[in-house]
């Protein structure tokens, strides 16, 4: 039967795993990207990963996401890493909006969501002893500076992404807020042309962090007077970091990135533009193993297509049909932790694909 999975190695990731095995003590950062509904197919291998592979083999690791990224990244940071998983895949599911919703009431339904998610526990997250974790989000500059001048301001900042990517810089910041004790020190050093602020992640700017990670422009509202956050206006993280290209190669270790696709997009504006992917030759691919449904996978779920966030417009008000066909999925991805559990026991290098 066609596998699941596909599995992508960087050219250090393979030579690693040829001479020694993938072990769970080898893996030192674990990404998350951005991509709304599309990460629920990631469930049950989140729950593998964290449950059960990862804790296997405790050591310092660093977790970084963007959007349901950041929030998948924040639940593997709990105590009891599964059950916070399912509080996420069960909140997020059952969300519930009436037609035509504004981005105000967007909003309070995910912040209220996050509030069910951590359910009380974020200390286990601020201070964890061994797992960093970094939420990722954009802070608008220029024209996203202004309330009121939103649609024009993003218009422009696509304009100018289409004549290259470093022009975004014009648009929006990188902010990254971190817990945990490595404190974000691998992206510190600057890799691309986006200016940077770091933030740490506290009881009284936790929430608004998370839910600033996924406040998808004129969906939801934007996120400002964060609690030691530079002043001004944030906005979803995948803006510029959608598949989170950053500068693994500053860890010896390895990346181990359970992916909702089989290729690396650099910011949200990029997905329409292939020639904008991350290349084969790219060292921040070098120690990363990449993990992924594949086409057959893919081709068997409810629509064919993984859940995605045209489909809260597709179902409309049937909101029944819509959770029905989510949890059919979220089932499925059963398949996708096996399947890498079996390879990671014994890699077979000719199942896996460059990167």
């Amino acid at each position: 039967m066609p596998s699941p999975i596909t599995i992508r190695l960087g050219s250090r990731a393979r030579a690693r795993i040829a001479q020694e095995g993938l072990r769970a003590q080898d893996i030192a950062i674990v990404p998350a990207a951005a991509g709304g509904p599309k990460g629920l197919i990631l469930h049950q291998l989140d729950c593998w990963l964290f449950g059960d592979f990862l804790a296997s083999a405790p050591r310092p690791r660093q977790f970084i996401g963007a959007s349901i990224g950041a929030w998948r990244m924040a639940a593997a940071t709990f105590a009891d890493p599964v059950a916070a998983q399912r509080r996420l895949v069960r909140e997020y599911v059952g969300q519930r909006y009436p037609d035509k919703p504004d981005a105000a009431h967007v909003s309070r339904t995910c912040r209220a969501l996050l509030d069910a998610v951590l359910d009380g526990q974020e200390a286990q997250l601020l201070q964890h002893p061994q797992h960093s974790v970094s939420v990722l989000a954009a802070r608008g500059i220029g024209a996203l500076a202004q309330p009121g001048r939103e649609r024009r301001g993003f218009l422009l900042a696509a304009a100018s992404n289409m004549l290259g990517r470093a022009r975004l810089a014009n648009s929006l910041e990188r902010v990254v807020f971190h817990a945990g004790p490595d404190n974000a020190g691998w992206l510190r050093s600057r890799f691309d042309a986006f200016n940077a602020h770091f933030v740490p992640l506290a009881q009284n700017n936790l929430r608004d962090a998370l839910l600033a990670s996924a406040s998808i422009p004129l969906v939801l509202d934007a996120v400002s007077g964060i609690a030691g956050a530079p002043s001004g206006r944030l906005w979803d993280g995948g803006l510029i970091d959608y598949h989170l290209h950053l500068p693994y190669q500053r860890e010896p270790d390895l990346v181990l990135y359970p992916h909702f696709t089989d290729h690396i997009v650099p910011g949200w504006l990029d997905k329409t533009m292939p020639w904008r992917r991350a290349r084969a030759n790219d060292p921040a691919l070098a120690n990363m193993i990449l993990v992924s449904p594949s086409a057959d996978f893919v081709a068997s779920l409810p629509n064919r297509k993984l859940p995605d966030r045209a489909d809260f417009p597709r179902y409309g008000q049937d909101h029944a049909a819509r959770i029905r066909d989510w949890r059919l999925a979220i089932a499925e991805s059963e398949r996708l932790a096996a399947a890498f559990a079996r390879w990671a026991e014994q890699p077979d290098l000719r199942q896996a694909l460059p990167l």
